[in-house]
């Protein structure tokens, strides 16, 4: 990939990332709705496909079927949020 075309990229993700924050801070009930949407199918392998339905079909928040970057960093961060909880317990 060249440099201007991953620089491109980046800032796509960047700018879905923003776009993503101002939802959250515009609604602070997202966070809480999608981890007990992640709770539900965190040991399920097909959860994160099933996941990121039900929060786009829950929340304003929309997860295309084909995951950009920003989807896969949100995913990701439920993921490592649901680790951390685990290992409180």
């Amino acid at each position: 990939m060249s440099s201007t075309a991953l620089e491109s990229q980046q800032a796509k993700t960047i700018d879905e990332m923003k776009g993503f924050i101002r939802k959250v801070l515009a609604d602070p009930t997202i966070p809480a709705v999608c981890m007990e949407i992640a709770r539900k199918y965190q040991n399920d392998p097909d959860g994160r496909r099933k996941m990121a339905e039900e929060i786009s079909a829950s929340t304003t928040i929309r997860i295309p079927e084909n995951w950009s970057d920003a989807d896969k960093i949100f995913l990701d961060a439920i993921h490592e949020v649901l680790e951390d909880e685990q290992a409180l317990y």
